[in-house]
């Protein structure tokens, strides 16, 4: 099966040179150092919670990736032409041997659509747990009920986080509806196909709000965002139907009293028209978005892992979106795979013009556009200008 890459090879070499890396540099000095480890996947699909920790994490100190197809290399270079000083290499032992001393943690970086590891990387997950280093997944199978696994952490006296693990059912809630009292502007990044780059969309858009003196909370949805350190969120996809839309609306509640932000945003997952999820409608009806950021590959012909199911266009898409809720479609983001700048350039150009919303791609082009977006749909979220002074 071909697997389209949503950065790597496939971004435009044209477009990222002289643009600074989205990697956080300002992760706080003592927590948690991490080895990613990502054979065979970096820069791809099933990459994404390593592309993700490359380019953004305040939980955890990346220190390198593991892939030995790019050994080599600088992350940042392969995602998004811009050096981040955090390298590619070949093995665990390699990734060690560059350190004074043992990492923290090992953070098991892919996504499979099985949501299960290999037996090769079974053997890794072990390895690193005799080095004394702690694990840390986003896998469907959870590693700390795994008894072999579990024994050897328990030995070496390491901790297993199992980012998927959902809270016990008996304290899960049902939807009520007290999402709608809070005084945030809610928008729910969504897109038309899964792994497109939503997170990186919606991580971008709330620095750039925050920047502005707009106090903007992610809510994450997926496990990626607990590894970069979301202070709220849940993973949807392992909470049973029933309880979704009442555990969304909970950790919105939770950021909204906790925070009191002027805009919560809350990271989408799969695609409202993609037969294989449903975490689209959860994060519609229990998120009770006031708008919402379409997230778009022009160039990807078929759903991710879905060869004989063609891609949407972003029209249908929000047509759906906004027959489904009552909410409005403020903006298009593209995530430029497979596209040269000209190209970029040209589908924000006609997107823009046959949909009569802004668009541009997070990635590529300022942040400053991300923000305007925002502003453009709800002015009120402009500071008020200064007094003058008599």
């Amino acid at each position: 099966m071909t697997r389209l890459s949503s950065m790597g090879p496939q971004a435009p070499l044209d477009l990222s040179a002289s643009r600074r890396s989205h990697t956080s540099k300002e992760v706080t000095k003592g927590v948690p150092t991490a080895i990613v480890y990502c054979e065979g996947n970096f820069g791809q699909i099933d990459g994404k919670t390593a592309n993700g920790l490359v380019r953004h994490s305040q939980a955890y100190r990346i220190l390198s990736v593991i892939d030995s197809r790019l050994e080599g290399r600088d992350s940042g270079q392969v995602l998004d032409n811009v050096s981040n000083g955090i390298p590619v290499l070949e093995d665990i032992e390699a990734a060690i041997a560059r350190e004074a001393s043992i990492p923290d943690t090992l953070i098991y970086g892919m996504a499979p659509s099985k949501g299960k590891m290999s037996p090769t990387d079974r053997e890794i997950v072990l390895d690193a747990i005799a080095l004394g280093m702690n694990i840390v997944s986003g896998l469907h199978e959870y590693l700390g009920d795994d008894p072999e696994i579990s024994n050897a952490a328990d030995a070496a006296n390491v901790t297993i986080r199992d980012i998927r693990k959902p809270r016990p059912s008996k304290d899960m809630r049902l939807f009520d509806g007290c999402v709608s009292e809070g005084k945030a502007i809610r928008i729910a990044v969504l897109g038309t196909d899964c792994a497109i780059g939503k997170r990186t969309t919606a991580t971008i858009l709330a620095r750039e709000l925050n920047a502005r003196g707009i106090k903007t909370v992610l809510v994450g949805t997926g496990q990626t965002g607990f590894m970069q350190g979301a202070k709220y969120g849940i993973a949807m996809d392992a909470v049973p139907p029933q309880f979704c839309c009442g555990e969304l609306e909970r950790v919105i509640v939770a950021a909204s009293r906790g925070d009191e932000p002027d805009v919560i945003l809350i990271e989408g997952q799969g695609a409202l028209s993609h037969p294989a999820f449903c975490t689209s409608a959860f994060i519609l009806r229990g998120g009770q978005p006031h708008g919402v950021v379409l997230q778009h590959a022009p160039k990807r012909a078929h759903r991710c892992d879905f060869p004989g199911m063609p891609m949407p266009g972003p029209r249908s898409e929000i047509a759906l979106i906004e027959a489904f809720a009552d909410t409005r479609v403020i903006g298009i983001t593209l995530n430029h795979e497979a596209m040269t700048g000209t190209e970029v350039d040209r589908a924000i150009d006609s997107l823009s013009r046959d949909l009569g919303i802004p668009v541009t791609d997070a990635l590529t082009r300022p942040e400053v556009h991300l923000g305007d977006m925002v502003l453009a749909a709800f002015p009120q979220l402009r500071p008020a200008p200064l007094a003058a002074a008599e």
